[in-house]
């Protein structure tokens, strides 16, 4: 990035603040991020801009947890402005006594516990460009984190495999992308963004593939069955690792395999490895030449190095993001992926994403890893 091109430091502390609220960042990370926009302390500048230019992009997007997370926003900033003796906006005081005012159902929360978040990826940061550069994608998210067997909740994986996809755009440009466990549907949204050819996002879960599909309509992306205009396409697929079957998977015949925190329970990593193997091997229908295997020597060494490099830019790749909670568990699936024969290596120093989110206090990036998987040749 160019440095000379970001943005001075009060216009950008002031983005970071609007993202970070219009992302629902939790309390504490919405102050600290106010007190950096006032330069220490939260004025009533920053005041008027949290009531002025936040709120008012957060209200009416469906759910009575959005007033409650403005309702505690609100509260908690009059509490820290008061607590350093600094003045608070009269505006402050009757917007927090509007939202005490709102019956909020108790058990309607309890019943629905989704709520409207827009991520947005600052791709205009240190760049010669505006502000109309950056990707701002509205979700529809679960507090409930196991809700959709996980999918339905947005996790540290999805948004930097996001981050990836938008900083490497042309590894992905008109490619055919696959994704497997798709949750929210976010990896597909920044896929169809950096103009994938064609994208498939799959889940084994009900919910979570409903969830999925009202994001991609939230996003004015289309189904197929929808397809009315030139807009991008995006299809959201069943698909149980379990019960999957090879010809199934081998008919997609994707070039890029995706996937999000999804090395997480042992009981599945031998689905999810006979997927990734069908999805990445080679097909019966492919040339072998002379007999030799996929990538065997040839008579001539320059051939066979111009063929090895061929084979190597043509066959599928899978890139999976994943947060290592537990060292035994994704030991077996190194274990269970060299048997398939899968070829598993951390790319994380070497292809490292744009920080795309700086905004996003609660993101630890540094825990996710990012793995490049694809088929061994014998």
């Amino acid at each position: 990035m160019d440095a000379g091109a970001e943005p001075c430091s009060d216009v950008t502390s002031f983005l970071y603040l609007k993202s970070a609220f219009l992302a629902m960042e939790p309390a504490h990370f919405l102050i600290s991020l106010a007190r950096q926009a006032g330069g220490g302390s939260i004025t009533t500048k920053v005041q008027t801009f949290i009531l002025e230019d936040c709120i008012k992009d957060i209200v009416g997007k469906g759910t009575e947890l959005n007033n409650k997370y403005i309702k505690n926003i609100l509260q908690k900033l009059i509490v820290a402005v008061e607590s350093t003796s600094d003045i608070v906006v009269e505006d402050l005081y009757e917007k927090f006594a509007y939202y005490l005012t709102i019956q909020l159902d108790d058990q309607l929360l309890e019943e629905n516990n989704r709520i409207y978040k827009q991520i947005t990826f600052l791709l205009s940061l240190g760049q010669k460009c505006s502000s109309a550069m950056d990707l701002k994608v509205p979700l529809q998210c679960s507090l409930n984190m196991l809700e959709g067997d996980t999918g339905c909740a947005l996790w540290p994986s999805s948004l930097f495999l996001s981050e990836f996809i938008l900083s490497y755009q042309e590894v992905f440009s008109k490619k055919f992308c696959f994704e497997i466990g798709s949750g929210v549907g976010l990896v597909g949204i920044a896929l169809l963004h950096v103009g994938a050819s064609r994208v498939v996002l799959t889940d084994g879960d009900i919910s979570t593939l409903a969830n999925m599909k009202s994001n991609i309509e939230l996003n004015h992306l289309e189904l197929p069955s929808e397809r009315t205009s030139a807009k991008p396409m995006v299809e959201c697929k069943y698909l149980p690792w379990e019960s999957a079957s090879k010809r199934e998977l081998q008919d997609y015949g994707p070039e890029i395999i995706l996937g999000a925190d999804v090395i997480y329970d042992p009981h599945c990593i031998p689905h999810l490895v006979r997927v990734l193997s069908a999805l990445l091997s080679p097909t019966s229908s492919e040339p072998k030449g002379n007999g030799a295997n996929c990538c065997g020597p040839t008579q001539d060494t320059d051939d066979a190095d111009k063929l090895l490099q061929n084979k190597e830019e043509e066959a599928p790749v899978a890139y999976i993001a994943t947060v290592i909670r537990n060292q035994k568990t994704f030991d077996y699936f190194l274990r269970v992926a060299a048997e398939s024969p899968l070829s598993v290596l951390d790319i994380t120093e070497m292809m490292k994403p744009m920080s795309l989110l700086p905004y996003m206090l609660s993101y630890d990036r540094s825990s996710v890893h990012l793995l490049k998987v694809s088929f061994l040749c014998n």
